[in-house]
């Protein structure tokens, strides 16, 4: 876990200073009989800012890859409602950066994973109360499927589905100028979803209580703060994020997830003024599960092991932002329809694990500036 909080560190170190520079800090005072001109400056580079980030904000590019969540605040008053469709699909076992066949891992294992497929339906709501604060929530509803073989040659498939964790969090606008922008993202997961989900598997087992990877939540409070910047030009923009995860005492069940990094990084340029193409890279580094749940039997198959849990990978994923140009025109209000698709290009899983083929994430998003809470905020 210390490598995993020094990572945290370094991003969150190449973020944050951004928000010292001198343009966005606070002016010096001016020479006694400048205060007047200087005022007048100050605020006609205040609204040039403005006008520059307003033009940005109408662009497709404007949203990072529909994979990215917490990637851009609003103004006061502003809404957004989103959903998002993610499918991942994990075929073959893998130890370190090893492929591990079905039959090595029956050879230590009476039962082996196969394959897994993993559906998320992402709701997602923001709120901006001030002009510096955006509130956001994401309810997921999962549906987990998973293939076995046993040594016997008996193939079963066990399925769990349900509301998954809540995240309820804020985005904090920390430092803009022109052509860049900090925020810092504070997120708290609320443990709505079960770590008890059983299924019937064959007999002689019965109905027994699935394995961690097959569970809906956490059973934790967690959370999950870090930074996020975007720039842009006339031409490109780009953006990177970095987030940690810090889960906290054991679950009713007696165990802990491994604590969790994701940094990402991401290019885009817009094709058209409706359509724009992003490359994206991704990096997330995740530890074992703490303790164990002592209903479930390490020694029978590897996804019931605390041990074999951990792991890192980097993906890389491609993307496109669409705006519906409804009305003739597209501005920051427009509908949003994106895709993004990838896969890894590096994993080192502590297996044998089930490892990553490919992920793709199709997504809606609208945004309304519809009322605010006026002057109490």
């Amino acid at each position: 876990m210390p490598a995993l909080v020094s990572a945290l560190g370094v991003s969150l170190a190449l973020l944050v200073p951004l928000a010292a520079g001198a343009d966005g800090g606070a002016p010096a005072d001016p020479p006694h009989g400048h205060a007047h001109v200087h005022a007048q400056n100050a605020k006609m580079d205040e609204h040039a800012h403005h006008d520059a980030h307003g033009a940005f904000m109408d662009r497709p590019d404007s949203h990072a890859p529909i994979g990215v969540m917490g990637d851009h605040p609003h103004h006061r008053g502003e809404w957004m409602l989103s959903y998002r469709y993610t499918r991942m699909r994990m075929d073959g076992n893998r130890d370190r950066t090893n492929r591990r066949s079905t039959g090595r891992v029956l050879r230590d294992y009476p039962v082996a994973p196969t394959d897994m497929d993993v559906d998320v339906h992402m709701i997602g709501v923001m709120f901006a109360p001030t002009e510096r604060i955006t509130l956001t929530t994401m309810v997921p509803i999962l549906d987990k499927s998973m293939d076995h073989r046993r040594r016997d040659g008996v193939e079963f498939q066990t399925d769990a589905s349900g509301i998954g964790d809540i995240k309820v969090g804020s985005l904090v606008k920390l430092w803009r100028n022109e052509n860049h922008r900090v925020h810092l993202n504070g997120t708290v997961s609320i443990p709505v979803g079960t770590t008890g989900r059983k299924d019937n598997l064959p007999p002689p087992a019965g109905r027994q209580r699935l394995p961690y990877p097959m569970q809906l939540g956490s059973g934790t409070w967690d959370f999950i703060t870090g930074a996020t910047y975007i720039g842009h030009s006339s031409k490109w923009s780009w953006g990177a994020q970095a987030l940690g995860t810090i889960r906290t005492d054991d679950n009713g069940k007696g165990y802990r997830l491994g604590n969790r990094v994701d940094a990402t990084a991401w290019l885009a340029r817009p094709l058209t003024d409706f359509l724009s193409l992003s490359l994206r890279a991704h990096g997330m580094w995740w530890d074992d599960v703490n303790s164990e749940d002592k209903a479930l039997n390490k020694n029978v198959v590897p996804t019931a092991d605390p041990n074999r849990r951990g792991g890192h990978r980097i993906d890389l994923l491609g993307g496109l932002n669409l705006m519906l140009p409804l009305g003739g025109k597209v501005d920051r209000y427009s509908h949003r329809i994106a895709i993004e698709g990838g896969g890894p290009v590096y994993q080192w899983l502590r297996g044998p694990q089930l490892e990553t083929d490919y992920r793709i994430t199709v997504g809606w998003q609208k945004s309304f500036a519809a009322f605010s809470f006026g002057p109490l905020w």
